[in-house]
């Protein structure tokens, strides 16, 4: 398993492991005890190992159908979010009696869209963080799904994982799943399917191995799982997929040897400002760019000017934030526009003191700086 050394254990001092329902709870919903304890055990253990660990747990939604009686997963957001109510107290305090077993303090953090798509939030949610791990206590982070809308909600805690990870400038996000890792084929249906211990690029081939949903008490798949997998490796931080009935291999891991999938990250880490650019912050519209645009945008480091765009969709301000797309209307790169949409569209196919002396600039016209764009793709 001589690729698994393509990981620097050194590196990894602050960790973020995402559990999911399937992991913490009996199958038909309900918190398993058994589960949990096991869990904290490994996370005390890392502590121990001279690791940073931020939790980001689901299950509240899961032990609220158990404490309420329910074998399906609520349907309607009301209904979830009565069951997320219930379920969610009795979480924290599961975790908090399993910690304390070790002398830890648990912290809970209940994150909505908002929190992480303003700048200003995004710092204050950041320092907080922070602060809770100076003084060595365990962030449990989830979804504040009590009060979370359908239009303004992480949708799983898979990507909610990847953007705690970015936000706090983690250097390995860990998610346990229901199974060893990614397969070549689903491995509940194909006895040959083999588990692949390293990912070096998420390429269009890697994308298709994805496929088919969650368990009947969660939400994510490992569909979702190789979209956290983009973004934490595009800004430079590892990713890893185990089994979560076999906590015990992620201090393996951490030691050097072999165990689930590992993403290898990028070369280079992203700042915060243009991780939070690239995933955390909401788009107003979108802008589509020409072949030339893009090839400067994504190879060359350039940035957006006038010349390139070709087509404007969305309304917006200065400052404000757009998706930068290709002429298939694919995703590649994000940033803080110099223009209004209404500018950008006057100015579209002009060269940059055209579109100065039209718009009423002094100075060259950029439609996005390079020092406020990431690209994504």
């Amino acid at each position: 398993m001589a690729d698994h050394k393509a990981h620097e254990v050194s590196n990894f001092k602050r960790v973020v492991i995402k559990v999911g329902s399937s992991s913490l709870n009996h199958p038909n919903g309900g918190l398993c005890h058994q589960s949990l304890a096991a869990f904290v055990a490994e996370i005390a253990r890392l502590r121990e190992l001279g690791h940073e660990v931020i939790i980001v747990s689901s299950g509240a939604v899961a032990a609220g159908m158990g404490i309420l009686g329910l074998t399906q997963r609520p349907k309607t957001i009301s209904a979830k979010q009565a069951t997320a109510a219930v379920g969610q107290g009795y979480l924290m305090q599961r975790y908090n009696e399993e910690l304390n077993n070790y002398g830890l303090i648990g912290a809970q953090i209940l994150l909505s869209r908002l929190d992480l798509a303003e700048r200003e939030r995004y710092s204050n949610a950041r320092n907080t963080l922070e602060t809770l791990l100076q003084n060595g206590v365990v962030p449990i982070v989830n979804e504040n799904d009590t009060v979370a809308i359908e239009e303004l909600c992480f949708g799983d805690n898979d990507r909610l994982s990847a953007l705690v990870a970015g936000l706090i400038d983690a250097n390995l996000l860990v998610i346990f799943s229901d199974v060893d890792g990614l397969y070549t084929a689903n491995p509940r249906q194909d006895p040959a399917a083999q588990l692949i211990p390293l990912v070096k690029e998420i390429t269009p081939e890697i994308a298709t191995l994805a496929q088919g949903k969650g368990s009947n008490i969660g939400t994510g798949g490992m569909s979702t799982k190789l979209d956290a997998a983009k973004i934490v490796t595009t800004s430079g931080i590892g990713m890893l997929i185990i089994n979560g009935t076999k906590p015990h291999e992620l201090e393996q891991f951490l030691q050097g040897g072999a165990a689930g999938t590992f993403f290898q990250p990028r070369k280079g880490r992203l700042s915060s400002r243009k991780r939070w650019l690239a995933w955390a912050g909401i788009s107003e519209g979108s802008i589509q760019v020409d072949e030339g645009a893009q090839a400067a945008i994504v190879h060359e480091g350039k940035s957006l000017l006038p010349k390139g765009v070709v087509k404007v969709e969305g309304e917006w301000e200065r400052c404000q934030l757009v998706r930068i797309v290709d002429k298939n209307q694919r995703e590649i790169a994000r940033g803080l526009v110099a223009l209004s949409s209404e500018e950008v569209e006057m100015c579209k196919g002009l060269h940059s003191a055209e579109a100065a002396a039209l718009i009423g600039v002094e100075k060259g016209c950029e439609v996005v700086h390079r020092d406020f764009l990431t690209v994504t793709r």
